[in-house]
């Protein structure tokens, strides 16, 4: 099987990209590439010291790279309006990278709208993001979305534990992780059979990092490693930059259609090559996909509304996609 790499991604000149969680990690990496390929990227960030800082980085690797940096916290729907509102008026949008999030808050936390910190930084935020980017994506000729999930999808956690979506009644900080991320994966593959339903032609697919070493992992509160943690983690971990490429993959390889999940080829899928990989057990039943969807539509106030494309008369160069968003 061929390898893919860097060389692979297309061209991607005319195209706008929105990235999230972009200040660092696989999110800086990604944008990096995006806008070496071409594209003009947002790079959203919680603050606007940190999305500057990343955009200077990058412009000091391309001077000419179209790039610009905005305020987005997925923690606060608040936030998330505000961003969507902004970017929401671009002429389209081709490219949504979900790619921001938490991992393993050691004490149960909650946003600003009362949600479990990890499940509402790395789901309900997408979700409502997304949702209310769809308008923009559909103004687009062929538009993409790529979630990133991880391989803590299919990992403990064996569904949705609907009966306590917060973690009110118990919390444990590597479960609500887990928890967040098989939502994550679900999302985007119902995501997918909605516009496909819709006749949206919308791509809807996900990306696990393999275990990259990022800040996720380096910024978390803990215990000081062992030496043998070190060890191990420098053998079954790659870097940043390697841990960008299922993403890549997902986000702009041609033949990363709909439902597809990319992910590291080597050690357990958690560093090498990036390939496809079969769906996690847990994220293929397509009922509880449903029922969290509806669950994130009645947490978020988000709904997606399908309308009837408009009647186009001969000459019409304008193109209005077919879907729409509303806020309850």
């Amino acid at each position: 099987m061929t390898k893919w790499t860097l060389a692979d991604i297309p061209s991607l000149r005319g195209t706008l990209a929105l990235v999230t969680g972009a200040n660092s990690g696989i999110g800086w990496h990604t944008a990096l590439e995006l806008a070496r390929a071409g594209s003009e990227v947002i790079l959203a960030s919680r603050t606007e010291a940190k999305g500057r800082d990343a955009v200077d980085r990058i412009r000091r690797r391309l001077p000419q790279a179209s790039v610009r940096a905005e305020v987005l916290d997925l923690a606060s729907l608040r936030s998330v309006q505000s961003f969507a509102a902004r970017i929401g008026g671009e002429a389209k949008l081709d490219l949504l990278i979900n790619n921001a999030g938490v991992m393993s808050v050691p004490k149960r936390q909650v946003t600003e709208d009362g949600f479990e910190l990890q499940f509402g930084t790395n789901f309900l935020g997408p979700f409502a993001l997304t949702l209310a980017l769809l308008p923009a994506l559909t103004r687009a000729q062929s538009p993409r979305v790529t979630t990133v999930s991880s391989g803590a999808a299919r990992m403990g956690l064996k569904k949705i534990n609907f009966a306590d979506l917060q973690w009110e009644r118990s919390y444990g900080p590597g479960t609500a992780y887990c928890q967040s991320k098989l939502a994550d994966l679900m999302f985007a593959l119902e995501l997918g059979r909605r516009s496909a339903s819709a006749g949206i032609p919308l791509v809807s697919n996900a990306a696990h990092p393999g275990y990259a070493r990022t800040n996720l992992q380096t910024s978390r509160p803990g215990r000081e490693k062992y030496r043998v943690e070190k060890i191990m983690e420098a053998f079954l971990s790659h870097d940043a930059q390697h841990g960008a490429m299922p993403t890549l993959r997902a986000a702009t390889a041609r033949d990363a259609v709909s439902g597809s999940y990319f992910a590291p080829d080597r050690m357990f899928q958690l560093k090498g090559d990036p390939v496809a990989v079969p769906i996690p057990k847990p994220a293929q039943s397509e009922a509880a996909a449903r029922q969290l969807w509806e669950s994130a539509e009645t947490l978020t106030g988000a709904a997606w509304c399908v309308v009837e494309p408009p009647v186009r008369l001969p000459g019409d160069d304008v193109r209005e996609g077919p879907g729409s968003f509303i806020r309850k």
